[in-house]
């Protein structure tokens, strides 16, 4: 979750977020879009896998330590 946050929040990343979504010319929304749309999808997905993960260690932990 941490990498998700330095990769949005650095110049480049709101450089891109900028000309994705802010943009006054069309073509630079349109190529800048789909690629915006891609990487914020793919760094969801790496946060909820992140989560599951997390969740599910957490609980064999807890389970491990109950019946010990």
């Amino acid at each position: 979750m941490l990498l998700v946050a330095i990769l949005v929040l650095n110049p480049l990343g709101l450089d891109v977020l900028n000309a994705a979504f802010f943009s006054n010319e069309q073509l630079s929304r349109s190529i800048w879009q789909p690629i915006a749309l891609i990487v914020i999808a793919m760094l969801l997905a790496l946060v909820l896998l992140e989560w599951f993960l997390r969740t599910l260690v957490l609980k064999r932990r807890a389970r491990r330590t109950t019946t010990a």
